[in-house]
């Protein structure tokens, strides 16, 4: 009797190579874009419109800031009717307004008080040097121009001049008849701070000018 042959052991079947985990993919990153009427790179155009406004001490027209921004007229309008509307939805302690033909930032009606508190109480604060020396030159110069007042100084005084004003310390005194420029005097209040009882009693500033002041002044005004 015969055996029957024994099949050969079956070759284990080859697994298929273990493939690597997939991480997602992850979704590109949004691009920043400037948004429509934007001044390109860097800051959008509503914020270029803040920081001009908020040293503009007059009113500024709608064309001037479009000119400067170098952004279409209407564009510009748009953008100042929605911050306008942004801040009053916001109850912000500011309002954008459009008055005089331009555009400028004020306090809300509703912190006058506050603001006629940080004021007064403000004029106890010591005077900074340049605030000083701005005085100075309202007092020796008066009736002056902001112009004429940066030009002796040899920088801009537009800040300094709106803290005299605001400290009661300086007034308006009418226009110059040349240039319109708004001129500016001391007050009442300087005479009664500098215990004097009219600027006749300044003492004489001759002793410590140099003798070419005056060109001197012309040169600043020109640079």
């Amino acid at each position: 009797m015969t055996s029957e042959p024994t099949p050969p052991p079956e070759s284990p079947k080859a697994q298929p190579d273990a493939q690597p985990e997939t991480q997602p993919e992850r979704a590109p990153e949004a691009r920043q874009t400037a948004a429509p009427g934007d001044p390109g790179p860097g800051p959008g155009l509503r914020a270029c419109l803040e920081a001009i406004l908020l040293v503009a001490d007059e009113p500024v027209p709608t064309v001037v800031l479009a000119q400067v921004l170098e952004q279409p007229r209407n564009e510009v309008a748009v953008a100042l009717h929605e911050l306008a509307e942004e801040y009053t939805a916001e109850g912000r302690g500011f309002d954008l307004r459009e008055i005089a033909g331009g555009w400028r930032f004020y306090t809300r009606e509703d912190c006058a008080a506050l603001v006629e508190r940080f004021v007064t109480d403000g004029q106890e604060v010591r005077l900074t040097q340049a605030a000083l020396e701005t005085l100075a030159v309202v007092a020796y110069r008066q009736p002056v121009s902001r112009a004429r007042v940066s030009a002796v100084r040899g920088v801009n005084c537009d800040g300094v001049m709106r803290t005299l004003t605001l400290r009661g310390l300086v007034e308006e005194a009418g226009t110059d008849p040349e240039t319109t420029a708004i001129l500016y005097r001391t007050t009442g209040y300087f005479l009664e701070r500098m215990g004097l009882a009219s600027l006749e009693d300044l003492p004489d500033l001759a002793p410590f000018l140099p003798e070419n002041i005056e060109d001197i002044e012309d040169e600043n005004a020109r640079s």
